[in-house]
């Protein structure tokens, strides 16, 4: 009879403990070829127990719902491959140090020659977290949290953070949980308070908010949907904060609903050598008297190719478009599209394209963007596997538009005259991957289209971050 067994950790002696489990599963990794696999696959076997040894906390309900495919295996193989899926789903529910599993044959006074036990072993955590350093555009902080792990025994977590960086600070406190105890459905609750610096538009703002979320797969790609409150309150940073964004100081209330969808089929987030990444936004956002809500979409496509001699080929294009909910109003700047940045529109200083106001950057409510990239080994690299391998050469053609459309009157125009007054820029540099925190660009750039009112930057450009166009 099919069974599944979770269990406490025994409390024998020494000379109690039975001997050691000899990982069955591991004869696999001695054969890589197909003709190896298909033999280990042709080998009948039945599945008559699962074992789950050392919880203590955990409730066994969950924990069965992971293992309990294993007992559907037809043969060895099938049995290795479903025993280390149900070791990945173990190891998202983030609740345990240490996930083992071994295969031994079944000791039962009814069991057949392939008959089979597979027994895992979980060591519970309940306290987590660490301080360490992430990097934004040509910004860097320090996060510190602090994890209260399985709390009624069912991957509850809670979740506090804070992070201290040169522009951005922020704290959080978010408890979050496995629905129908999935691990890949997850919902998030709980509040935060961020503070940021926005010196291109010479203004800062502080944002006190409440958020709920789900996240959960298809089979497209991730889906997060939110619902978030937040008090906002913005300030200006100097005296010589334009008058555009002094009128939208004070304080202001925003509730928004939230879709994101993404695709990354990227074989690196930093430095990709092939596949491609599609994020699509969709938000709803109602506000209080002083600023209306509106309706804002934004997209991101990614491709990369690998060409002969090591060389990666790379097409980027983006777009977003935002409308007021009610005609003729504006969305505050805090909402706005902006443009321009050595990861993004190269050439460009940070944010710094399109309208602008006594040299503050207002944003917009229409942007494009497109890049063409290709990556060479350094030309004195000394070969394959070596640590010039975190270094690239880059070439970039980069261009876009960013602009105000009036959707009650002249929306063509408009549209027609944000691709007509778009900029152009183009270079070269160096790329250097730092491990997977990071990207660096060294780039020197030739701004080729340079409209008025937007901040160029000729020559040597330096840019660090996560994220790229």
């Amino acid at each position: 009879m099919e069974s599944v067994q979770a269990k406490q950790p025994p409390t024998t002696t020494p000379e109690q403990q039975p001997q050691k489990l000899k990982p069955v599963h591991r004869m696999l990794l001695g054969f890589t070829g197909k003709e190896d696999r298909n033999i280990f696959n042709q080998i009948p076997a039945h599945v008559n127990k699962v074992h789950v040894d050392g919880l203590e906390h955990t409730k066994h309900d969950i924990v069965i719902k992971q293992v309990k495919d294993v007992l559907e295996a037809q043969s060895i193989g099938e049995i290795c491959v479903r025993a280390h899926t149900a070791q990945s789903k173990l190891r998202k529910l983030d609740i345990f140090k240490d996930i083992q599993f071994f295969i031994d044959t079944s000791k039962g006074k009814q069991s057949g020659t392939n008959d089979y036990e597979v027994i895992f072993e979980v060591e519970e955590r309940r306290l987590g977290g660490g301080i360490h350093g992430e990097v934004g555009t040509n910004d860097g902080a320090v996060r510190t949290a602090f994890k209260f792990l399985n709390l009624f025994g069912r991957a509850e977590n809670v979740n506090m953070e804070y992070s201290y960086g040169t522009k951005m600070t922020s704290g959080s406190l978010m408890f979050s949980k496995p629905l129908f105890e999935n691990p890949d459905i997850l919902f998030r609750t709980g509040g935060y308070q961020h503070h940021g610096e926005y010196p291109w538009s010479g203004y800062r703002t502080i944002d006190r908010g409440l958020l709920a979320d789900i996240q959960f797969p298809s089979r497209l790609g991730s889906h997060t949907l939110s619902c978030e409150g937040v008090w906002r309150e913005l300030g200006c940073m100097n005296r010589t904060t334009a008058f555009a964004v002094r009128e939208q100081a004070g304080h202001s209330l925003k509730y928004a609903l939230k879709h994101v969808f993404a695709r990354d089929h990227r074989d690196n987030n930093i430095l990709p050598n092939k596949g491609t990444l599609f994020t699509c936004t969709q938000e709803l956002a109602g506000v209080d008297d002083k600023v209306l809500g509106f309706v804002k979409h934004n997209m991101e496509f990614q491709a990369f190719k690998q060409l002969p001699l090591s060389t990666v080929f790379q097409l980027s294009l983006g777009g977003g478009i935002m409308k007021p909910l009610q005609s003729g109003t504006e969305v505050s700047i805090q909402d706005h599209f902006f443009l321009g940045g050595p990861l993004t529109l190269r050439g460009f200083n940070i944010n710094a394209v399109g309208p602008s106001s006594d040299g503050n950057a207002l944003g917009a409510n229409a942007y494009w963007l497109g890049g063409l990239h290709l990556y060479t080994p350094l030309p004195f690299r000394i070969g394959k596997g070596g640590f010039d391998d975190h270094f690239r050469t880059h070439m970039f053609v980069n261009a876009g538009g960013l602009g105000n459309v009036n959707f009650d009157s002249n929306m063509k125009e408009d549209l027609q005259r944000l691709a007509e007054t778009y900029r152009l820029s183009y270079g070269l540099g160096i790329v250097v991957r730092i491990g997977g925190l990071a990207r660096l660009e060294l780039n020197y750039c030739v701004p080729a289209q340079v409209r008025q009112g937007d901040s160029s930057n000729v020559g040597l450009q330096f840019g660090i971050g996560v994220t790229f166009s």
